[in-house]
C-alpha cells in the first residue's frame, strides 16, 4: 500500500484509541467524577452523537477544499479534543470535550476512505480502505489495552495525554506523506454530493452499518463488567482479553478487505449470519472463561469482516460524488454506537443481566441481516442495480 495510506492509518489509530479506550476505563472515570457506570457509559453515546452531527456538517463545509488540507485539519482537531478531555474538571466538561473531538471523526474516515481508494487500482480499493481502518483495529490491539493499563496505573487522564502525543505524530505524517493534489473535490460540488443521497442503496448500506455497530456497542460497552462479573476473570486480565479482541478486529479487517475486493454482498451477509450465531453461543457460555476468551477473538474478527465491504458499497452506490455519502456512513456507524450503548444501558436498567446482553446484540444483528437481504433482492430485481466494481479513480 502507498505510504500516504499508512499516514492515514496512524491518524486512524489515534481516533480509534480515543473512541474505544473509554470503555476500558468506565469504572475509573465514574469513580473519579462521581457518576454511575451507566452514566459514564453515556460518554460513548455522546462521542457517537458528535460523529453523527459533525459528519455531514464538516463534509459539506469542506466540500470545496483540498483533501489533504481537510485531513490535516481534522487530525489537528483530534489533538485539541483529547487535550480538552485530559484536563476536563467534571463529567459535563468531559462530555463536551468528547463531542468536540468526535466532530471530525466521520469526515476523516469518509474523506480518508475516498483518498485511500484513489491511490490504488480498482481491484484493490477495498483493501486500501481496510488499510485505513487498520488503524482502528490496531488501536484495539495496542492503544486500548495500553491506554486501559496506563489509566489504571496513573489515572484515566494520562491516557488522553498519551493520545495527544500520538495525534501530533499523525498530523505530521499526513502533512509529510499525503500528496497535495490527491483526490480532488467532487466536480459536482455540494449539490451533487447531496443529490446522490436520493439513491436507495446508499441508505440501505448505511442502515446495515448502523445496525451492525449498534449490536457491537450494546454489548461491548459493558465488556469489563461482563468479563469480571459473569465470566469471573480478574481486572488485570481484562486488558489482555481486550488485546485479543483487537487482534481479531485486525484479522477480520484484513480478510474483509480481500473478500470485499472479490464479492461485496456475500461478505456482508455471511459475516452477519456468523455474528448472530456467535452472540447466541456467547449467551450460553458466559460463565466459562476457557470458551469466552477465544470467542472474544472471534467476535473481533466477525465485527470487522464486513466493514471494508460496507464502506465500498456506500462509495460505489454514491458514484460521482462519494465524499458526503462515505462520511455519512461513518455517521451511521456511530449512530449505531450511540444507539447500541443506550440500548445496552437501558436493557441493564430494565433488569437484563450482563450475562444476557449478547441476546440483545443478536437481535440487532438479525435486523441488519434482514436489511442486507432486502438490499440484495432489490439489486437483483433491477430496481436499483449496483455494480460490484468501484467507480473511484
Amino acid at each position: 500500500m502507498p505510504l500516504p495510506i499508512l499516514a492515514l492509518a496512524v491518524a486512524s489509530f489515534c481516533i480509534g484509541t480515543t473512541e474505544f479506550v473509554i470503555m476500558g476505563l468506565l469504572p475509573e472515570v465514574a469513580a473519579d467524577l462521581g457518576v454511575s457506570i451507566p452514566a459514564a457509559g453515556l460518554l460513548v453515546t455522546g462521542y457517537a452523537l458528535g460523529v453523527v452531527v459533525g459528519a455531514p456538517v464538516i463534509a459539506l463545509a469542506t466540500a470545496k477544499m483540498p483533501r489533504k488540507l481537510v485531513l490535516v485539519g481534522l487530525a489537528s482537531l483530534f489533538v485539541i479534543g483529547n487535550l480538552l478531555c485530559a484536563v476536563a474538571p467534571n463529567y459535563w466538561m468531559l462530555m463536551a470535550a468528547r463531542v468536540v473531538t468526535a466532530f471530525g471523526h466521520g469526515a476523516f474516515f469518509g474523506i480518508g476512505s475516498v483518498v485511500a481508494a484513489s491511490l490504488v487500482p480498482k481491484n484493490q480499493q477495498a483493501s486500501a480502505m481496510a488499510m485505513l481502518f487498520a488503524g482502528l483495529t490496531l488501536a484495539n490491539i495496542l492503544g486500548v489495552p495500553a491506554g486501559t493499563a496506563l489509566g489504571e496505573a496513573f489515572g484515566w487522564r494520562s491516557t488522553f495525554l498519551a493520545v495527544v502525543v500520538i495525534g501530533l505524530m499523525s498530523v505530521a505524517a499526513i502533512a509529510w506523506l499525503v500528496p497535495n493534489n490527491v483526490a480532488p473535490p467532487s466536480g459536482s460540488g455540494i449539490a451533487g454530493e447531496i443529490r446522490v443521497l436520493g439513491r436507495l442503496q446508499v441508505w440501505l448500506a448505511m442502515l446495515i452499518s448502523a445496525l451492525g455497530s449498534g449490536a457491537l456497542f450494546a454489548v461491548f460497552t459493558y465488556i469489563k463488567p461482563i468479563l469480571t462479573d459473569v465470566t469471573g476473570v480478574s481486572v488485570p486480565a481484562v486488558t489482555w482479553i481486550l488485546l485479543l479482541f483487537g487482534g481479531g478486529m485486525t484479522v477480520g479487517n484484513i480478510i474483509g478487505g480481500k473478500l470485499a475486493d472479490w464479492r461485496m454482498m456475500p461478505t456482508i451477509i455471511g459475516s452477519l449470519i456468523a455474528l448472530v450465531a456467535m452472540f447466541l453461543v456467547l449467551n450460553e457460555v458466559g460463565p466459562l472463561p476457557y470458551v469466552v476468551i477465544p470467542m472474544v477473538f472471534l467476535w473481533g474478527v466477525l465485527t470487522f469482516l464486513p466493514i471494508p465491504a460496507l464502506q465500498l458499497r456506500v462509495v460505489n452506490s454514491a458514484s460521482g460524488a462519494p465524499n458526503l455519502a462515505a462520511t455519512l456512513n461513518q455517521g451511521a456507524f456511530n449512530m449505531g454506537n450511540a444507539a447500541g450503548a443506550w440500548i445496552g444501558g437501558s436493557a441493564l436498567s430494565l433488569g437484563v443481566s450482563y450475562a444476557n446482553l449478547p441476546l440483545v446484540g443478536a437481535a440487532i444483528v438479525m435486523l441488519a441481516l434482514a436489511v442486507a437481504l432486502a438490499s440484495l433482492l432489490i439489486e437483483r430485481n433491477g430496481r436499483e442495480p449496483l455494480a460490484e466494481a468501484s467507480t473511484i479513480g
